[in-house]
């Protein structure tokens, strides 16, 4: 009976700590910019396009 009582009580805390750190990153504005991950996709990236176009070159030689 005490290791049920002692599992309940670790268990209890550990999801304690998570909730108390899920509200800290929500208080510390974490969640704050919903725009950019939806339009991240249609910005060009020029790097990758640099990469792409030399592997192409060497590719088609």
């Amino acid at each position: 009976m005490l290791i049920i009582i002692l599992l309940i009580s670790i268990s209890l805390s550990i999801a304690i700590i998570f909730l108390l750190i899920f509200y800290w990153s929500m208080k510390s504005g974490q969640y704050d910019d919903t725009y950019t991950p939806s339009v991240r996709m249609l910005f060009e990236d020029k790097k990758g396009d640099k990469k792409s176009s030399s592997a192409k070159k060497q590719q088609s030689l």
